[in-house]
């Protein structure tokens, strides 16, 4: 049985798992995008940060999509009456939550793993990579009749192919020396931006340079083909990003302990303590996660719609945004993390417990026990020996 039920929770698992991380990381990605095209940055980039990110929402979607595949496989099982004939067969629906509950547990090592190590890390390291794409320097990305600006260069031109690498009719504004500006027009121009960085070569064809120093008279200079090479500002160096752990969310868990017990430089005491209870209290919350959904899964006869998924939906946002106020009434006002913090989780698990007790039929069901029934006597063509001889 217990195969059956994993091997239904599988594809709802995955299905959901999906969309909610899709759900969570759209909007991020378009804002990746803007920002990403703005300055010029590979797609090699992108998919750097998108990885970055994917641990965080995975730890966002894991217990939502635990929560609907168990409730949906649940839900289904009740429909058919596949609840029923396991309950009429002496299972109960403790027993038919249990491997639901030892896979929400063996998920909760996960999560102890993903926020407490994996986390922390990926954090630092999307924003050390967003810092560094956003800083990357300049690059001309041309359109006809559209400016190219950076500190110290002006470009632009009045007809650009599809590419931007093939332009017409170009002006330049170079003021790179601060003794002079130079102004370039070119009747035909070539743009090579390498992918490594280096500088960008611009091959000029049929132009005139003037040259304006201020204090003498302009000159200017002829050519058929010139090259000059931009290049990119604000280059930065590996080490200019700050370290890890200036904040406490970049602590790993064994890093949150020490600085706890030993100060840590720069972070408050009280900001590692919330953010430690509040990383242990979300893990030890997902072993609870089938159990309400099995709780509220179950459709009762003549029963047309079951609001069951909704309330579980309220019941996990409301509990996480508690221990996010716990959080950050730890951090901010000194509070004990056993009133504002686990005093909201130990609450969570006795409701989804007792929601289950009351789905199973109350308290009763665990204190009393009836009388066992006899064996039943078949007859050879496998029905009650009564049914089969007929009445007396």
């Amino acid at each position: 049985m217990d195969r059956y039920l994993l091997r239904q929770v599988v594809p709802p698992f995955s299905i959901a798992l999906g969309v909610v991380m899709a759900a969570l990381l759209l909007e991020r990605l378009l804002v990746l995008f803007d920002i990403l095209a703005a300055n010029g940055s590979s797609m090699k980039t992108f998919f750097g940060l998108l990885s970055d990110l994917i641990p965080h929402y995975l730890g966002l979607a894991l217990p939502a999509a635990m929560c609907v595949s168990v409730f949906s496989v649940v839900r289904r099982m009740s429909a058919n009456h596949e609840i029923d004939a396991l309950t009429a067969s002496g299972v109960s629906i403790f027993r038919i939550c249990q491997p639901f509950v030892l896979t929400g547990a063996i998920f909760s090592l996960l999560a102890f793993s993903l926020y407490g190590f994996i986390q922390p890390y990926a954090r630092y390291d999307y924003r050390s990579a967003f810092y560094f794409a956003s800083h990357a320097g300049w690059a001309p990305h041309l359109q006809s009749k559209m400016f190219a600006a950076s500190d110290n260069i002006l470009l632009t031109a009045e007809n650009v192919d599809h590419a931007g690498s093939r332009m017409w009719h170009v002006f330049i504004r170079d003021n790179t020396d601060k003794t002079h500006v130079r102004y370039i027009s070119a009747q035909k121009g070539y743009l090579y931006n390498p992918a490594d960085g280096s500088n960008i070569r611009l091959d000029l064809v049929d132009g005139t340079i003037i040259t304006d120093s201020q204090d003498k008279p302009p000159s200017i200079t002829g050519f058929t083909r010139t090259t000059q090479l931009i290049s990119p500002n604000h280059k930065i160096d590996d080490e200019a990003y700050r370290n890890r752990g200036e904040t406490e969310r970049e602590l790993t868990v064994p890093e949150l302990y020490a600085g706890i017990r030993h100060g840590y430089k720069g972070l408050s005491h009280s900001y590692m303590l919330a953010e430690l209870h509040f990383r242990l209290a979300r893990t030890i919350a997902i072993p609870f996660i089938p159990i309400l959904a099995c709780a509220l899964a179950g459709v009762r006869k003549r029963q047309r719609g079951n609001p069951g998924l909704a309330i579980a939906a309220i019941t996990l946002v409301g509990f996480d945004h508690t221990l996010q106020m716990g959080m950050s009434f730890v951090a901010n006002m000194h509070m004990s993390p056993l009133l504002v913090i686990w005093l909201p989780t130990a609450g969570f698990a006795f409701i989804c417990v007792g929601m289950l007790i009351r789905q199973a039929g109350g308290l009763r069901t665990l204190l009393v026990r009836g009388p066992a029934l006899p064996p039943r006597e078949l007859s050879a063509d496998g029905l009650p020996r009564h049914v089969a001889e007929g009445p007396a």
